[in-house]
């Protein structure tokens, strides 16, 4: 069992929290080397509950680490939405931060006045995988986290472009006018697609219509009330042929959109990361590439399409690096 400090070796700990829309995972690092972690569902009834959650994260990753708050020296968090002085908005897959919430200001406060840093939780976990992921070899880059929605950072000269606070917002890249819905209110967007959230609202609208998945039951099973990676997984395994098609569209949606992107950016390397591609890997990557190929206005000069090298923890790992840690 770890030795509780607070000061001495663990002066100068950093925390770094990734707030997703079905889990919150916390880090905390001394250096480069993680001394505590955890990780928890996220709350699905309002910011208070989500902001509670993450403090309670960063104390038990505190714990785990052997040290007190009195230790902290920053904590970074990566918010989905908008993000500006601590403050989240415009937030569609986490519920209670849609309107401007102080996030910062809040965490803060409950840790005794460390100082939190918050920004977008895929452009933190862009930062993450250029400083200390597949990104490290590239001046230039986009990341894109494929998980409950679809975000997406970018990088040109190995320094992160918010534009004017709403910059790579991949998710919300149109791939088919007036298609499914999406969750910010527009209409066929890559999220409608390649989202889990979108590609469950889509299981439930064909199963209304009739047709039969084991999604739901799969989910039921093991106890969840989202479609995770995992229940997608299962449903693959057992030749769910209403999964298969979900998951083609998907591949279909990104390699239309991340093909447009590269056609305007010219970066040397995209990054794909969140749950999918932690979940399926390699080839699920390679196949968003192939997808891509054809529609490259330069198709012998691709990018690198990669997979995120930190996986579950770009997000966390990110935040880290948003705080100075």
């Amino acid at each position: 069992m770890a030795t509780r400090v607070t000061d001495g070796n663990h002066q100068g700990l950093v925390a770094g929290v990734d707030l997703g829309g079905t889990k919150i995972q916390t880090i905390v690092v001394q250096g480069t080397e993680i001394l505590g972690q955890a990780r928890v569902p996220t709350p699905g009834h309002g910011a208070e509950p989500i902001t509670a959650a993450i403090i309670e994260t960063v104390r038990v990753a505190l714990d785990a680490a052997g040290a007190d708050p009195s230790s902290l020296r920053s904590v970074g968090i990566g918010a989905p939405g908008r993000a500006k002085d601590g403050v989240v908005s415009n937030s569609p897959n986490v519920v209670g931060m849609q309107e401007p919430f102080p996030l910062g200001p809040k965490v803060s406060l409950e840790l005794g006045g460390v100082p939190v840093h918050v920004d977008n939780d895929v452009t933190v976990a862009t930062m993450g995988e250029l400083e200390r992921g597949a990104g490290r070899p590239f001046d230039s880059m986009l990341g894109v986290f494929v998980g409950t929605g679809v975000g997406g950072g970018l990088v040109f000269d190995r320094r992160v472009w918010h534009g004017r606070g709403a910059a790579a917002e991949i998710g919300h890249t149109v791939v088919k006018p007036e298609g499914r819905p999406c969750g910010c209110g527009g209409r066929g967007h890559l999220e409608s697609y390649a989202g889990r959230a979108s590609m469950q609202a889509k299981a439930e609208r064909l199963v209304a219509q009739g047709e039969h998945t084991a999604l739901f039951d799969l989910m039921a099973k093991h106890g969840r009330d989202r479609m995770t990676s995992g229940i997608i997984e299962r449903a693959l395994a057992h030749g769910d042929t209403m999964t298969e098609r979900l998951m083609d569209q998907a591949v279909w949606a990104l390699g239309v959109a991340l093909a447009s992107a590269q056609n305007l950016l010219d970066v040397e390397a995209i990054i794909v990361g969140g749950g999918l591609a932690e979940r399926f890997g390699r080839s699920f990557v390679d196949r968003i590439a192939a997808q891509m190929r054809p529609l490259l206005f330069s198709p012998d000069h691709p990018p690198a399409v990669l997979p995120a090298e930190l996986g579950d923890l770009s997000g966390a790992m990110g935040a880290i690096v948003l705080a100075g840690g």
